[in-house]
């Protein structure tokens, strides 16, 4: 808080509005108004969130975050609650906070669609009952008969993952349909192939085979 007390006696210096003046000169727009109070608080807001993200990056993104909110809603600050300079770290620290909520879901849902991923390429076979040499290759005219066969969008789900080369999550992209929508179609597709060649793939899934489907 050093920073900020020297922040507070050079705005009590000769020559300098106060705060609170240059507060409600932002209320008309001035932008001078947000240079001279970003000049007295910008470091220790920066070193506020900087401590609470540990990161350089997020804590400049918290602090432009800060002076913009303040920038448009400057009738926020209200003087008979306290000093400026209290207001604005405390707003500081609130979205510092949220910032490092953000960061800590995003990471959740990165390493969920991580273990999906690993889940899905682990089940491609569809279970014991499907030969492991599914998740290889589609060979031979059977199967591409076979594929054609299958209802339209299960043969668009198969044909874009094993084909395209797509991972099931980009597929669910490019038909609009839900992930698990997708997982359910590419399952059931690989058991009507199971059964329409008698029970047995007697070929494997290869990226790049099946072109002339």
């Amino acid at each position: 808080m050093a920073l900020v007390t020297r922040a507070q006696d050079r705005s009590s210096g000769a020559g300098q509005l106060a705060d609170a003046e240059l507060v409600q000169r932002l209320t008309q727009g001035d932008t001078t108004a947000l240079e001279q109070l970003y000049d007295r608080y910008g470091r220790p807001a920066y070193s506020l969130a900087r401590r609470i993200l540990t990161d350089e990056g997020l804590a400049e993104d918290v602090v432009q975050e800060v002076f913009l909110a303040l920038w448009r809603q400057p009738e926020r600050f209200d003087v008979t609650r306290g000093a400026f300079s209290s207001w604005l770290l405390t707003m500081t620290h609130h979205k510092a906070v949220d910032a490092v909520r953000r960061e800590e879901a995003l990471r959740r849902r990165r390493s969920r669609a991580a273990d999906e991923d690993e889940t899905l390429l682990a089940t491609a076979a569809v279970g014991a009952d499907v030969d492991d040499q599914v998740i290889s290759s589609l060979r031979g005219d059977g199967v591409r008969r076979a594929m054609l066969d299958l209802p339209e969008v299960q043969r668009e789900a198969l044909t874009l993952a094993y084909f395209g080369g797509y991972t099931q999550r980009e597929v669910a992209a490019l038909t609009g349909a839900p992930l698990g929508t997708v997982k359910t179609r590419m399952l059931a597709g690989m058991r009507r192939l199971k059964d329409a060649l008698g029970g047995k793939l007697a070929a494997e899934f290869v990226l790049g085979e099946g072109a002339g489907l």
